[in-house]
């Protein structure tokens, strides 16, 4: 079984019940084909980069599974057939893109940790003395 990571871009029209179904559905998908899901995450709507389907805006899921090859044909046909999915991407994922993967979900790279991390920048009135 290889692992996978897949990201796909749902219809802004869709409500906040609809769109979490959605991904629901999809999970049910890799599951009944007896992939293990890794990670789920919603990323929540954003603007895209350039209009699709005359849209702006986008909601951003992914799948994080590990699979048999033949399950990845199976899940894009699902996003094909569904008309709420704008656009999708599967990838395989490496060791060192697994390794990243684990530490992002342990919180290592989140933003407000940095900050903490960060020395804080002295005044002009620090350097005087």
């Amino acid at each position: 079984m290889k692992n996978y990571e897949t990201v796909f871009i749902l219809n802004p029209v869709l409500s906040e019940d609809q769109m979490k179904d959605t991904v629901e559905k999809f999970v049910k998908v890799l599951k009944n084909a007896k992939a293990n899901v890794i990670n789920v995450e919603h990323w929540g709507l954003r603007k895209l980069a350039y209009p699709i389907q005359r849209k702006s805006t986008g909601f951003y899921n992914l799948i994080e599974f590990s699979a048999a090859p033949e399950v990845v044909n199976l899940l894009e046909t699902e996003f094909r057939r569904d008309e709420s999915v704008m656009r999708f991407l599967t990838v395989t994922l490496d060791k060192y893109a697994l390794q990243f993967n684990e530490r992002r979900r342990k919180g290592e790279f989140n933003k407000k940790d940095k900050e903490s991390r960060k020395p804080a920048k002295k005044t002009e009135e620090e350097f005087a003395e």
